[in-house]
């Protein structure tokens, strides 16, 4: 039988007298175009233990801090190591995130083999990525990573686990488990509970749930046209390009490496939390995209043009959105879509259209109401282009039977419902 590609970690948390807030930091990928919100977190942070000084916020990537907080990362994960992260657990810990409606948020963080995960694209692994990875955004996350002692995990998985084997059955049992936090997060996060799931028989359960989820023949029967490819297992929900550096560095390192250090040196796994995509509190939401530099009336003359230049198709089109600034809406239907999924037209118009007008950017948003607030600010022309619903159902089936899907296709809940920086692991 194949190796799981999740397994219990060795994992470290700060002492109990540690509160959550600050502790625990958003993804650094989020609020990218909203320096405020991270010098809010910084003023919230400052003098006191949180993960926020060991993670490089995408926001100040080009900046003159960017460099600064490099070297401060090193220092303060050797400090955080040895002073603040006092509690060790072998094994999993099951997490329950209160989100912004109040559903509950299940999931089991532990630790994904990236022996089993290819980003490459076409890849038929067990760990796949649910969306197209951006090769250019590894190198800034890989100067994090590279050499760092610790990781703390923002990646989000997703099985398909429809019978609710996995992580289901561990929430029964939390009142049996050892409480290692419960807290709210800072800047309005939400609340956030975790256990210890260290008990052998509780591992072992958890191992026969995803044997089950690798079985090739119950693949085979529900995917029939993928039958004979290796099982996917998980499919990256969020934070592909934090792991596919975790990947990037892990195939770095190897050639440095015995056979016996390949099979059990540290920075072979990567931390992540894994949920089940059928759990009613996991919600897909489109990410939006704002467009700097141009007005809507502007670009949807160019998406017009565009879309007629691409031939006329036969059959009717449903792919419709909305192009917004602080002139108004304005409604737009592609007659001649290249791509099968809204998302994936919208970026074959950015990709042409962005390199012929250098004064124009883009940049990926979650939320219709950010978005908006964005394109209606006055400093400069902006437009938001909002997409339409992506349906959860289609996840698996869109990466099994055709790869990934367009890049920024969908998020994980709102921006503040994003997974934050909390357990940590020893890597170096």
């Amino acid at each position: 039988m194949a190796l799981p590609c999740f397994v219990p970690a060795d994992i470290l948390l700060p002492g109990a007298d540690t509160p959550l807030d600050p502790w625990a930091c958003i993804a650094v990928d989020q609020f990218t175009s909203q320096p405020e919100y991270w010098q809010r977190a910084e003023e919230l942070a400052k003098d006191q233990p949180s993960t926020l000084h060991i993670v490089l916020p995408e926001a100040y990537l080009g900046t003159p801090q960017e460099e600064q907080r490099l070297h401060a990362i090193r220092d303060t994960m050797e400090n955080y190591r040895i002073r603040v992260l006092t509690r060790h657990v072998h094994g999993y810990v099951y997490v329950e995130r209160t989100q912004m409606d109040g559903s509950i948020r299940q999931g089991l963080v532990g630790a994904v083999d990236l022996e089993a995960y290819d980003y490459n694209p076409g890849a038929k692994s067990a760990i796949r990525p649910s969306e197209s990875t951006v090769l250019e955004r590894i190198p800034p996350r890989l100067k994090v990573r590279r050499g760092a002692l610790l990781e703390t995990p923002h990646v989000m998985m997703l099985a398909d686990d429809r019978d609710q084997t996995l992580i289901e059955p561990i929430g029964a049992r939390k009142e049996e488990l050892p409480l290692l936090y419960d807290g709210e997060l800072m800047l309005g996060g939400g609340n956030l509970r975790g256990w210890a799931v260290e008990d052998p028989d509780l591992v072992e359960q958890i191992n026969r749930a995803l044997a089950g989820l690798a079985d090739p023949d119950a693949f085979a029967k529900r995917w029939s046209v993928a039958a004979g490819q290796t099982p996917m297992v998980l499919a990256v929900g969020d934070g592909n390009h934090s792991l596919a550096t975790a990947k990037a560095y892990w195939e770095e390192l190897k050639p440095t490496l015995s056979d016996e250090e390949k099979q059990n040196h540290p920075a072979r796994w990567c931390l992540a939390e894994v949920c089940n995509v059928h759990s009613p509190a996991i919600e897909i939401e489109p990410i939006h995209r704002v467009v700097f530099g141009v007005t809507a009336k502007e670009l949807y003359e160019a998406i017009d043009q565009w879309d007629k230049a691409q031939g006329n198709h036969t059959s009717p089109s449903d792919q419709r959105f909305q192009l917004a600034d602080r002139q108004g809406e304005i409604a737009v239907a592609l007659q001649n879509p290249p791509a099968p999924l809204t998302v994936g037209s919208i970026e074959a118009f950015l990709a042409e259209w962005l390199p012929r007008h250098p004064q124009a950017s883009v940049d990926y948003i979650h939320g219709a109401s950010t978005a908006l607030a964005l394109a209606a600010r006055p400093e400069r022309p902006a437009t938001a282009i909002l997409l339409p619903d992506f349906a959860k159902a289609d996840l698996f089936r869109g990466v099994v039977l055709g790869g990934v899907l367009p890049r920024k296709t969908f998020s994980m809940g709102h921006a503040e419902e994003k997974r934050y920086y909390n357990e940590c692991r020893v890597i170096g």
